[in-house]
Protein backbone atom coordinates (compact mmCIF):
# COMPACT_ATOMS: atom_id res chain seq x y z
CA UNK A 1 0.00 0.00 0.00
CA UNK A 2 3.07 2.33 0.54
CA UNK A 3 3.75 1.81 -2.82
CA UNK A 4 0.54 3.19 -4.38
CA UNK A 5 0.51 6.15 -1.74
CA UNK A 6 4.24 6.72 -3.44
CA UNK A 7 2.88 6.98 -6.96
CA UNK A 8 -0.22 8.56 -5.86
CA UNK A 9 2.12 11.72 -4.76
CA UNK A 10 4.52 11.47 -7.27
CA UNK A 11 1.30 11.58 -9.61
CA UNK A 12 0.26 14.71 -8.01
CA UNK A 13 3.61 16.15 -8.77
CA UNK A 14 4.00 15.47 -12.43
CA UNK A 15 1.58 17.96 -14.21
CA UNK A 16 3.09 20.80 -11.99
CA UNK A 17 6.76 19.38 -13.07
CA UNK A 18 6.33 18.96 -16.53
CA UNK A 19 3.97 22.22 -17.38
CA UNK A 20 7.07 23.97 -15.89
CA UNK A 21 9.46 22.08 -18.72
CA UNK A 22 7.02 23.20 -21.74
CA UNK A 23 7.30 25.79 -23.91
CA UNK A 24 4.82 26.98 -26.88
CA UNK A 25 5.07 29.42 -29.92
CA UNK A 26 3.60 30.26 -32.54
CA UNK A 27 5.89 31.29 -35.88
CA UNK A 28 4.44 34.29 -38.19
CA UNK A 29 3.62 31.11 -40.68
CA UNK A 30 1.39 29.44 -38.57
CA UNK A 31 3.23 26.68 -37.34
CA UNK A 32 2.70 25.75 -33.72
CA UNK A 33 6.10 24.62 -32.03
CA UNK A 34 5.77 23.12 -28.20
CA UNK A 35 9.19 22.01 -26.84
CA UNK A 36 9.26 19.80 -23.99
CA UNK A 37 12.72 19.98 -21.86
CA UNK A 38 13.79 16.62 -20.41
CA UNK A 39 17.52 16.47 -19.41
CA UNK A 40 18.09 12.72 -18.06
CA UNK A 41 19.34 11.49 -21.77
CA UNK A 42 21.42 13.52 -24.23
CA UNK A 43 19.02 12.79 -26.81
CA UNK A 44 15.78 14.47 -28.51
CA UNK A 45 12.57 13.32 -30.25
CA UNK A 46 11.25 15.40 -33.29
CA UNK A 47 7.52 15.12 -34.19
CA UNK A 48 5.92 17.04 -37.20
CA UNK A 49 2.13 16.18 -36.99
CA UNK A 50 -0.49 17.09 -40.04
CA UNK A 51 -3.85 18.01 -39.45
CA UNK A 52 -5.17 15.26 -41.68
CA UNK A 53 -5.87 11.75 -41.75
CA UNK A 54 -8.41 9.19 -42.88
CA UNK A 55 -11.44 11.40 -41.20
CA UNK A 56 -10.82 13.90 -43.67
CA UNK A 57 -11.20 11.77 -46.74
CA UNK A 58 -14.31 10.69 -48.83
CA UNK A 59 -15.35 8.55 -51.09
CA UNK A 60 -12.71 7.75 -54.10
CA UNK A 61 -9.87 8.61 -51.90
CA UNK A 62 -10.00 6.74 -49.39
CA UNK A 63 -6.19 6.14 -47.90
CA UNK A 64 -4.60 8.68 -49.82
CA UNK A 65 -3.50 10.25 -46.37
CA UNK A 66 -1.39 6.75 -46.09
CA UNK A 67 -0.20 6.93 -49.27
CA UNK A 68 0.77 10.33 -48.81
CA UNK A 69 3.18 9.30 -45.66
CA UNK A 70 4.58 7.10 -48.15
CA UNK A 71 5.46 9.61 -50.44
CA UNK A 72 7.14 11.98 -48.51
CA UNK A 73 10.33 9.50 -48.00
CA UNK A 74 10.54 9.37 -52.55
CA UNK A 75 11.94 13.12 -52.83
CA UNK A 76 11.78 16.32 -52.51
CA UNK A 77 13.65 19.32 -54.88
CA UNK A 78 16.46 18.64 -53.01
CA UNK A 79 16.39 15.31 -52.24
CA UNK A 80 16.36 12.11 -54.08
CA UNK A 81 14.04 9.09 -53.05
CA UNK A 82 14.87 7.71 -49.78
CA UNK A 83 17.88 10.20 -49.36
CA UNK A 84 16.03 11.20 -46.51
CA UNK A 85 16.07 8.13 -44.35
CA UNK A 86 19.88 8.07 -45.59
CA UNK A 87 20.34 11.10 -43.90
CA UNK A 88 18.55 10.30 -40.39
CA UNK A 89 20.67 6.72 -39.93
CA UNK A 90 24.15 8.40 -41.24
CA UNK A 91 23.62 10.56 -38.23
CA UNK A 92 22.89 7.87 -36.09
CA UNK A 93 19.50 8.64 -35.86
CA UNK A 94 16.02 6.67 -36.30
CA UNK A 95 12.74 7.48 -38.11
CA UNK A 96 9.47 6.50 -38.82
CA UNK A 97 6.20 7.96 -39.52
CA UNK A 98 2.23 7.18 -39.20
CA UNK A 99 -0.97 7.51 -40.26
CA UNK A 100 -4.46 7.91 -38.12
CA UNK A 101 -7.90 8.45 -38.63
CA UNK A 102 -6.98 12.47 -37.51
CA UNK A 103 -3.49 13.05 -38.18
CA UNK A 104 -0.36 11.86 -39.64
CA UNK A 105 3.08 12.23 -38.04
CA UNK A 106 6.74 12.25 -38.90
CA UNK A 107 9.37 11.70 -36.49
CA UNK A 108 12.82 11.14 -35.84
CA UNK A 109 15.34 10.19 -32.66
CA UNK A 110 18.70 11.88 -32.57
CA UNK A 111 21.36 13.11 -29.95
CA UNK A 112 20.51 15.99 -29.07
CA UNK A 113 23.09 17.92 -31.82
CA UNK A 114 21.58 16.25 -34.36
CA UNK A 115 18.07 18.26 -34.08
CA UNK A 116 19.04 20.65 -37.06
CA UNK A 117 19.11 17.66 -39.40
CA UNK A 118 15.36 16.82 -38.64
CA UNK A 119 14.45 20.42 -39.23
CA UNK A 120 16.12 20.79 -42.30
CA UNK A 121 15.11 18.30 -44.09
CA UNK A 122 11.27 18.33 -42.32
CA UNK A 123 10.95 21.72 -43.56
CA UNK A 124 12.46 20.80 -47.23
CA UNK A 125 9.29 17.69 -47.60
CA UNK A 126 6.72 20.14 -45.73
CA UNK A 127 6.84 22.22 -49.06
CA UNK A 128 8.92 20.87 -51.47
CA UNK A 129 7.93 17.01 -52.20
CA UNK A 130 8.43 15.82 -55.95
CA UNK A 131 5.42 13.33 -56.35
CA UNK A 132 6.67 11.66 -59.57
CA UNK A 133 3.95 9.55 -61.20
CA UNK A 134 6.61 6.45 -61.78
CA UNK A 135 7.41 6.37 -57.82
CA UNK A 136 3.81 6.44 -57.14
CA UNK A 137 2.79 3.63 -59.28
CA UNK A 138 5.89 1.28 -57.43
CA UNK A 139 4.30 2.88 -53.81
CA UNK A 140 0.58 2.06 -55.09
CA UNK A 141 1.91 -1.71 -54.91
CA UNK A 142 4.04 -1.39 -51.95
CA UNK A 143 0.51 0.00 -49.73
CA UNK A 144 -1.70 -3.02 -52.02
CA UNK A 145 0.37 -5.96 -50.63
CA UNK A 146 0.25 -3.55 -47.14
CA UNK A 147 -3.44 -3.99 -47.23
CA UNK A 148 -3.73 -7.40 -48.23
CA UNK A 149 -1.22 -8.94 -45.69
CA UNK A 150 -2.41 -6.40 -42.43
CA UNK A 151 -6.05 -6.54 -43.18
CA UNK A 152 -7.89 -9.36 -46.11
CA UNK A 153 -5.26 -11.86 -44.75
CA UNK A 154 -5.65 -10.82 -41.00
CA UNK A 155 -9.33 -12.19 -40.13
CA UNK A 156 -9.45 -10.01 -36.95
CA UNK A 157 -8.26 -6.93 -38.93
CA UNK A 158 -10.94 -7.80 -41.79
CA UNK A 159 -13.24 -7.76 -38.99
CA UNK A 160 -12.74 -4.36 -37.41
CA UNK A 161 -12.91 -3.15 -40.74
CA UNK A 162 -15.75 -4.51 -41.68
CA UNK A 163 -17.37 -3.55 -38.07
CA UNK A 164 -16.48 0.11 -38.84
CA UNK A 165 -17.89 0.53 -41.93
CA UNK A 166 -21.20 -0.70 -39.80
CA UNK A 167 -20.77 1.07 -37.10
CA UNK A 168 -20.65 4.48 -38.69
CA UNK A 169 -22.60 5.40 -41.33
CA UNK A 170 -21.96 9.27 -42.43
CA UNK A 171 -18.77 9.83 -40.12
CA UNK A 172 -15.54 9.55 -41.51
CA UNK A 173 -14.34 6.88 -39.30
CA UNK A 174 -16.40 4.76 -41.52
CA UNK A 175 -13.37 4.59 -43.70
CA UNK A 176 -10.44 2.06 -42.69
CA UNK A 177 -7.14 4.06 -42.66
CA UNK A 178 -5.46 2.34 -45.23
CA UNK A 179 -8.41 2.78 -47.93
CA UNK A 180 -10.30 0.52 -50.00
CA UNK A 181 -8.30 -1.57 -52.45
CA UNK A 182 -10.25 0.73 -55.07
CA UNK A 183 -9.36 3.63 -53.97
CA UNK A 184 -5.29 2.23 -53.81
CA UNK A 185 -5.21 1.29 -57.42
CA UNK A 186 -6.41 4.25 -59.30
CA UNK A 187 -4.80 7.24 -57.39
CA UNK A 188 -2.91 9.56 -59.40
CA UNK A 189 -0.44 12.13 -59.21
CA UNK A 190 -2.38 14.68 -59.68
CA UNK A 191 -4.66 13.31 -56.75
CA UNK A 192 -2.06 13.15 -54.26
CA UNK A 193 -0.32 16.51 -55.48
CA UNK A 194 -3.87 18.24 -54.66
CA UNK A 195 -4.16 16.21 -51.36
CA UNK A 196 -0.39 17.24 -50.33
CA UNK A 197 -1.02 21.47 -51.32
CA UNK A 198 -3.87 21.37 -49.31
CA UNK A 199 -3.00 20.14 -46.11
CA UNK A 200 1.06 19.86 -45.92
CA UNK A 201 1.31 23.66 -44.82
CA UNK A 202 3.10 25.35 -41.78
CA UNK A 203 -0.12 26.73 -40.80
CA UNK A 204 -1.71 22.96 -40.39
CA UNK A 205 1.37 21.70 -38.42
CA UNK A 206 2.72 21.52 -35.07
CA UNK A 207 6.56 20.29 -34.20
CA UNK A 208 7.00 18.63 -31.22
CA UNK A 209 10.17 18.67 -29.53
CA UNK A 210 11.20 16.58 -26.31
CA UNK A 211 14.52 15.99 -24.94
CA UNK A 212 17.66 17.61 -23.49
CA UNK A 213 17.64 20.78 -25.23
CA UNK A 214 16.86 24.64 -25.01
CA UNK A 215 13.71 25.85 -25.75
CA UNK A 216 14.91 29.05 -26.67
CA UNK A 217 17.75 27.13 -29.27
CA UNK A 218 15.24 24.96 -30.51
CA UNK A 219 12.52 28.19 -30.75
CA UNK A 220 15.79 29.87 -32.89
CA UNK A 221 16.09 26.60 -35.74
CA UNK A 222 12.50 26.28 -36.37
CA UNK A 223 12.96 29.76 -37.35
CA UNK A 224 15.97 29.28 -39.19
CA UNK A 225 14.10 26.26 -40.85
CA UNK A 226 9.95 26.72 -41.03
CA UNK A 227 9.87 30.02 -40.82
CA UNK A 228 10.59 31.17 -44.10
CA UNK A 229 7.82 28.70 -45.20
CA UNK A 230 4.66 30.07 -46.68
CA UNK A 231 1.33 29.05 -45.45
CA UNK A 232 -1.31 28.08 -47.34
CA UNK A 233 -5.15 28.56 -47.16
CA UNK A 234 -5.99 25.27 -45.44
CA UNK A 235 -9.76 23.76 -46.93
CA UNK A 236 -12.04 23.71 -43.77
CA UNK A 237 -14.10 20.82 -42.77
CA UNK A 238 -17.88 19.88 -43.40
CA UNK A 239 -19.09 18.61 -39.77
CA UNK A 240 -19.50 15.15 -41.11
CA UNK A 241 -21.19 14.10 -37.68
CA UNK A 242 -22.59 10.77 -37.38
CA UNK A 243 -26.34 10.26 -38.07
CA UNK A 244 -28.30 9.00 -34.52
CA UNK A 245 -28.28 4.98 -34.39
CA UNK A 246 -31.91 3.74 -34.16
CA UNK A 247 -31.22 0.03 -33.59
CA UNK A 248 -28.97 -2.44 -33.05
CA UNK A 249 -26.47 -3.59 -35.53
CA UNK A 250 -25.20 -6.95 -36.48
CA UNK A 251 -23.15 -8.24 -38.84
CA UNK A 252 -20.88 -11.76 -39.90
CA UNK A 253 -17.97 -11.73 -41.72
CA UNK A 254 -16.45 -15.07 -42.97
CA UNK A 255 -12.88 -15.59 -43.40
CA UNK A 256 -10.06 -18.47 -43.14
CA UNK A 257 -9.60 -18.44 -39.26
CA UNK A 258 -8.54 -20.63 -36.51
CA UNK A 259 -10.97 -19.23 -34.08
CA UNK A 260 -14.57 -17.50 -34.14
CA UNK A 261 -14.17 -13.79 -32.67
CA UNK A 262 -16.70 -11.32 -30.96
CA UNK A 263 -16.62 -7.20 -31.33
CA UNK A 264 -19.01 -5.13 -29.28
CA UNK A 265 -19.09 -1.47 -29.60
CA UNK A 266 -21.42 1.40 -28.07
CA UNK A 267 -21.24 5.08 -29.12
CA UNK A 268 -19.66 7.10 -26.78
CA UNK A 269 -18.58 11.10 -26.30
CA UNK A 270 -14.58 11.71 -26.70
CA UNK A 271 -12.83 14.23 -24.88
CA UNK A 272 -13.97 16.57 -27.94
CA UNK A 273 -17.69 15.99 -28.60
CA UNK A 274 -18.80 15.94 -24.70
CA UNK A 275 -20.66 18.85 -23.57
CA UNK A 276 -18.50 21.22 -20.98
CA UNK A 277 -21.11 20.21 -17.94
CA UNK A 278 -20.78 16.48 -18.88
CA UNK A 279 -16.74 16.42 -19.71
CA UNK A 280 -16.30 13.70 -16.58
CA UNK A 281 -18.09 10.90 -18.77
CA UNK A 282 -15.39 9.98 -20.88
CA UNK A 283 -12.91 9.68 -17.72
CA UNK A 284 -15.72 7.41 -16.05
CA UNK A 285 -15.61 5.12 -19.28
CA UNK A 286 -12.27 5.23 -19.04
CA UNK A 287 -12.45 4.00 -15.45
CA UNK A 288 -15.29 1.52 -16.78
CA UNK A 289 -13.01 -0.22 -19.39
CA UNK A 290 -10.77 -0.73 -15.83
CA UNK A 291 -12.79 -2.13 -13.76
CA UNK A 292 -14.02 -4.37 -16.86
CA UNK A 293 -10.44 -5.22 -17.96
CA UNK A 294 -7.67 -3.67 -16.21
CA UNK A 295 -5.58 -6.87 -15.56
CA UNK A 296 -5.90 -9.90 -14.22
CA UNK A 297 -8.16 -8.91 -10.87
CA UNK A 298 -10.82 -7.50 -13.63
CA UNK A 299 -14.00 -8.30 -13.83
CA UNK A 300 -13.28 -9.81 -17.58
CA UNK A 301 -10.75 -11.79 -16.54
CA UNK A 302 -11.74 -13.30 -13.01
CA UNK A 303 -15.17 -13.31 -14.49
CA UNK A 304 -14.94 -14.64 -17.80
CA UNK A 305 -11.98 -16.22 -18.58
CA UNK A 306 -11.24 -17.95 -14.77
CA UNK A 307 -14.36 -18.96 -13.55
CA UNK A 308 -16.94 -19.10 -16.57
CA UNK A 309 -14.42 -20.00 -18.97
CA UNK A 310 -16.75 -18.46 -21.54
CA UNK A 311 -13.41 -16.84 -22.99
CA UNK A 312 -9.91 -17.56 -23.86
CA UNK A 313 -9.48 -13.72 -23.87
CA UNK A 314 -11.55 -10.95 -24.04
CA UNK A 315 -10.74 -6.78 -23.54
CA UNK A 316 -12.50 -3.35 -23.45
CA UNK A 317 -11.33 -0.02 -24.15
CA UNK A 318 -12.51 3.52 -24.69
CA UNK A 319 -11.89 6.33 -27.18
CA UNK A 320 -11.03 9.27 -25.06
CA UNK A 321 -9.14 11.07 -27.43
CA UNK A 322 -10.33 11.07 -30.92
CA UNK A 323 -11.48 13.89 -32.96
CA UNK A 324 -15.04 13.18 -33.75
CA UNK A 325 -17.34 10.67 -31.61
CA UNK A 326 -16.19 7.33 -31.68
CA UNK A 327 -16.66 3.76 -29.62
CA UNK A 328 -16.31 2.04 -26.43
CA UNK A 329 -14.86 -1.73 -27.60
CA UNK A 330 -15.54 -4.99 -26.01
CA UNK A 331 -13.77 -7.59 -28.09
CA UNK A 332 -12.77 -11.22 -27.67
CA UNK A 333 -12.66 -15.22 -28.18
CA UNK A 334 -15.07 -17.48 -27.01
CA UNK A 335 -13.14 -20.65 -25.03
CA UNK A 336 -12.75 -24.13 -26.83
CA UNK A 337 -16.95 -24.95 -26.72
CA UNK A 338 -17.89 -22.12 -25.81
CA UNK A 339 -20.15 -20.04 -28.66
CA UNK A 340 -19.58 -16.50 -29.57
CA UNK A 341 -22.97 -15.98 -28.59
CA UNK A 342 -22.32 -17.55 -24.94
CA UNK A 343 -19.47 -14.99 -25.22
CA UNK A 344 -21.73 -12.32 -26.07
CA UNK A 345 -24.52 -13.12 -23.00
CA UNK A 346 -21.50 -13.22 -20.66
CA UNK A 347 -20.15 -9.47 -21.80
CA UNK A 348 -23.70 -8.81 -21.50
CA UNK A 349 -24.56 -10.00 -18.17
CA UNK A 350 -21.14 -8.03 -16.69
CA UNK A 351 -22.75 -4.74 -18.32
CA UNK A 352 -25.98 -5.18 -16.48
CA UNK A 353 -24.07 -5.70 -12.88
CA UNK A 354 -22.23 -2.56 -13.73
CA UNK A 355 -25.83 -0.72 -14.26
CA UNK A 356 -27.61 -2.17 -11.24
CA UNK A 357 -24.74 -1.77 -8.58
CA UNK A 358 -22.72 0.22 -7.99
CA UNK A 359 -18.56 -0.75 -8.19
CA UNK A 360 -17.21 -1.36 -4.62
CA UNK A 361 -14.49 1.21 -3.30
CA UNK A 362 -11.56 -1.74 -3.75
CA UNK A 363 -12.21 -1.93 -7.87
CA UNK A 364 -12.18 2.11 -7.86
CA UNK A 365 -9.21 2.37 -5.76
CA UNK A 366 -7.17 -0.42 -7.84
CA UNK A 367 -8.30 1.56 -11.31
CA UNK A 368 -7.02 4.53 -9.64
CA UNK A 369 -3.96 3.07 -8.79
CA UNK A 370 -2.92 1.86 -12.17
CA UNK A 371 -3.91 4.71 -13.73
CA UNK A 372 -1.26 6.63 -11.43
CA UNK A 373 1.43 3.85 -12.40
CA UNK A 374 1.22 4.22 -15.88
CA UNK A 375 1.13 8.01 -15.89
CA UNK A 376 4.39 8.10 -13.77
CA UNK A 377 5.98 5.47 -16.22
CA UNK A 378 4.79 6.84 -19.45
CA UNK A 379 6.92 9.92 -18.05
CA UNK A 380 10.21 7.87 -19.06
CA UNK A 381 10.04 7.49 -22.43
CA UNK A 382 10.39 11.17 -24.18
CA UNK A 383 8.76 9.88 -27.26
CA UNK A 384 5.58 8.79 -25.58
CA UNK A 385 5.97 12.24 -23.85
CA UNK A 386 5.79 14.02 -27.99
CA UNK A 387 3.09 11.98 -28.62
CA UNK A 388 0.85 12.39 -26.20
CA UNK A 389 1.59 16.27 -27.09
CA UNK A 390 1.14 16.16 -30.56
CA UNK A 391 -1.77 13.62 -30.64
CA UNK A 392 -3.82 16.32 -28.26
CA UNK A 393 -3.20 19.54 -30.13
CA UNK A 394 -3.83 17.63 -33.40
CA UNK A 395 -7.12 16.60 -32.52
CA UNK A 396 -8.06 20.29 -30.97
CA UNK A 397 -7.52 19.47 -27.44
CA UNK A 398 -4.46 21.55 -25.21
CA UNK A 399 -1.74 19.39 -24.27
CA UNK A 400 -2.45 20.12 -20.69
CA UNK A 401 -5.12 17.88 -21.03
CA UNK A 402 -3.30 15.38 -21.24
CA UNK A 403 -1.66 15.89 -18.28
CA UNK A 404 -4.48 16.31 -16.05
CA UNK A 405 -5.58 12.42 -17.03
CA UNK A 406 -4.64 11.00 -13.35
CA UNK A 407 -6.40 13.79 -11.60
CA UNK A 408 -9.64 13.63 -14.12
CA UNK A 409 -9.80 9.56 -13.60
CA UNK A 410 -8.71 10.07 -9.70
CA UNK A 411 -12.02 12.24 -9.65
CA UNK A 412 -14.53 9.68 -10.67
CA UNK A 413 -16.93 8.53 -8.14
CA UNK A 414 -18.75 4.48 -8.27
CA UNK A 415 -21.66 6.73 -8.94
CA UNK A 416 -20.78 8.58 -12.23
CA UNK A 417 -19.25 5.08 -13.43
CA UNK A 418 -22.77 3.62 -13.60
CA UNK A 419 -24.79 6.64 -14.42
CA UNK A 420 -22.29 6.39 -17.89
CA UNK A 421 -23.05 2.75 -18.07
CA UNK A 422 -26.65 2.71 -18.10
CA UNK A 423 -26.80 6.03 -20.31
CA UNK A 424 -24.34 4.63 -23.05
CA UNK A 425 -24.27 0.64 -22.73
CA UNK A 426 -27.99 0.60 -24.77
CA UNK A 427 -29.10 -1.35 -27.97
CA UNK A 428 -30.13 1.12 -29.98
CA UNK A 429 -26.20 2.66 -30.10
CA UNK A 430 -24.71 -0.78 -30.45
CA UNK A 431 -23.07 -2.83 -33.13
CA UNK A 432 -22.37 -6.23 -33.08
CA UNK A 433 -19.83 -8.12 -35.34
CA UNK A 434 -19.10 -12.11 -35.39
CA UNK A 435 -15.78 -13.35 -36.98
CA UNK A 436 -17.20 -17.01 -38.51
CA UNK A 437 -14.48 -19.40 -39.86
CA UNK A 438 -13.82 -20.82 -43.04
CA UNK A 439 -11.16 -23.42 -43.17
CA UNK A 440 -7.73 -22.30 -43.66
CA UNK A 441 -6.45 -24.70 -46.23
CA UNK A 442 -2.88 -24.63 -45.04
CA UNK A 443 -2.83 -20.82 -45.08
CA UNK A 444 -1.53 -19.19 -41.67
CA UNK A 445 -3.70 -15.72 -41.36
CA UNK A 446 -1.24 -12.90 -40.34
CA UNK A 447 -1.32 -11.24 -36.93
CA UNK A 448 -1.58 -7.17 -36.30
CA UNK A 449 2.05 -5.42 -37.01
CA UNK A 450 1.10 -2.09 -35.35
CA UNK A 451 0.75 1.31 -38.08
CA UNK A 452 4.13 2.72 -38.05
CA UNK A 453 5.82 1.86 -41.66
CA UNK A 454 10.06 0.95 -41.78
CA UNK A 455 11.22 2.48 -44.19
Amino acid sequence: MRKLKNLAWLALMLPSLSWAQVSEFDLDNGLKLIVKEDHRAPVVVSQVWYKVGSSYEHNGITGISHVLEHMMFKGTKNLKPNEFSQIIADNGGEQNAFTGQDYTAYFQKLHKDRLEVSFKHEADRMRNLIIDPAELLKERDVVAEERRMRTEDNPQALLRESFNAAAFMSSPYHHPVIGWMSDIQNYDADDLRAWYQKWYAPNNATVVVVGDVDAKAVLDLAKQYFGPLKPEQVASLKPQTEVEQRGLRRIEVKAPAELPYLMMGWKVPAVTTVEAEMAWEPYALEVLAGILSGGNSARFARELVREQQVATSVGAGNSLFSRLQDLFMVAGTPANGKTVQDLELAVRDQIDQLKQTLITPEELARVKAQVVAETVYEKDSVFYQAMQIGMLETIGVDWVEGERYADRVNAVTAEQVQAVAQKYFVDDSLTIAELVPLPLDGRRPTRNSGDAHVR
